[in-house]
């Protein structure tokens, strides 16, 4: 099969469909205020606590406006214990669409999805996790991220027209450029946040790694009843 090769792309790209999902929800409520402030028409789509947080922030009259269960969207219900929430296929044609293959808008309008601008997420606390004394590896296992990496790698990997945002430090000067440029983000931010959300899911990956690496079969089958 034949890869796309893209030989054109924006220098800015307006923001106007956001997919948010954080662990960490710091800074949260400017980053959300700012948005629907700097990009009018702005929709965000969210599951879970990310979701009810958002409802919070902006309050009944502008989450009508502004907020898209990630459920809704799909027409997906979210799998016992979220372990599935994310991980269907117009949120991944919304992520990978380019903004000049014809296929890809044909996918977009067979679909009914939408071509996702931003990417807000950061990942299940596994090291903070796996740092606490006596951990198990039950617990680890728990807080092994799935949905977060996925969708951090698909915005990164399409930076000529998704922002991979995955640090709380970038909301403030991300509103300023949107501010100043009408709701638009340039090439070099995008770039500058796929650079950085890859070093980032290669590091949860690696503390991963290494928290398993040295555990023996006879640790696992301490902690379960195996039948």
């Amino acid at each position: 099969m034949a890869l796309n090769i893209v030989s054109k792309i924006d220098g800015r790209v307006d923001v106007r469909h956001v997919l948010m999902s954080v662990s960490d929800k710091t800074g949260l409520d400017t980053l959300v205020l700012g948005l629907v402030t700097a990009c009018p028409g702005v929709k965000i789509f969210s599951t879970g606590g990310t979701h009810t947080a958002v409802r919070q922030i902006l309050g009944e009259e502008l989450a009508a406006r502004h907020l898209v269960s990630v459920s809704d969207y799909t027409g997906q219900p979210e799998m016992q214990g979220g372990l599935v929430k994310t991980l269907d296929f117009k949120i991944y044609l919304g992520l990978l669409s380019e903004t000049y293959n014809d296929a890809h808008r044909d996918d977009l309008a067979r679909t009914q999805a939408i071509a996702i601008d931003m990417v807000v997420v950061n990942l299940y606390p596994f090291a903070q996790t796996v740092s606490a004394p006596g951990v198990t590896p039950e617990s680890a296992r728990t807080n092994i991220d799935i949905g977060g990496p996925c969708m951090i790698r698909a915005a990164a990997k399409n930076y000529l027209r998704v922002a991979s945002v995955t640090d709380p430090a970038d909301y403030s000067p991300l509103l300023d450029e949107l501010r100043s440029n009408g709701g638009a983000l340039g090439l070099d931010t995008r770039l500058a946040l796929m650079k950085k959300a890859f070093a980032h899911t290669a590091a949860y990956d690696a503390a991963i790694a290494a928290f398993f690496a040295p555990t023996p079969p006879g640790r696992i089958r301490e902690t379960y009843a195996v039948q």
